[in-house]
């Protein structure tokens, strides 16, 4: 058996992020139990403990201020890989900020793709699926009357692998810590 592998995540818990599972759960059933997000660190062994990585990024988070992202168009890796996916536009800065901030120490790995920030529709089987779905998801996209943005603010730290991910906490950015002023 493979060891699990390690990601944060912001989930995307609004009608976008419906509408995205909508169309997984009608295009690419295989995934339909995914919820939609945005990877900030995709899927990496660790360096350490569950515990010392929880506790890496709660501090590092803890200095960041939340922000708000906007989505761009329907976009797909392909032909690199057969994946379909709204790209991050406004801000997608600050999404490569903090992947770069967390991408460090037990978290470090060398991920075989460049990060973009971006939303996944679907990664399909096969270029020709990718193709096809890619195509109904850029007219759903471009009929969706509905707000583009994207608040993070609460990450989650996961684990697993393949389609199998479990949350194991959540990461709050700007931290939740009550600062005593001194009497």
């Amino acid at each position: 058996m493979l060891p699990p592998l390690y990601g944060l995540v912001a989930y995307v818990r609004s009608p976008l992020g419906e509408m995205v599972e909508s169309i997984r759960r009608e295009l690419h059933p295989d995934h339909a139990n995914v919820p939609a997000h945005i990877s900030i660190l995709p899927p990496r062994p660790l360096k350490g403990s569950e515990e010392e990585a929880r506790s890496f990024l709660e501090n590092a988070c803890r200095l960041v201020a939340p922000f708000e992202v906007a989505m761009g168009e329907v976009e797909s890796f392909m032909p690199t890989t057969p994946t379909v996916f709204i790209r991050v536009a406004r801000a997608a800065y600050k999404m490569r900020e903090l992947h770069d901030l967390l991408n460090t120490g037990i978290l470090e790995f060398e991920e075989p793709l460049p990060y973009m920030p971006h939303l996944t529709i679907g990664k399909l089987h096969s270029l020709e699926r990718a193709k096809e779905v890619y195509e109904i998801s850029r007219l759903r996209w471009e009929q969706y009357p509905g707000d583009r943005t994207v608040k993070v603010e609460q990450l989650s730290f996961v684990r697993g692998r393949d389609l199998v991910w479990t949350d194991l906490a959540p990461v709050h950015l700007g931290g939740h810590s009550v600062v005593k002023t001194p009497v």
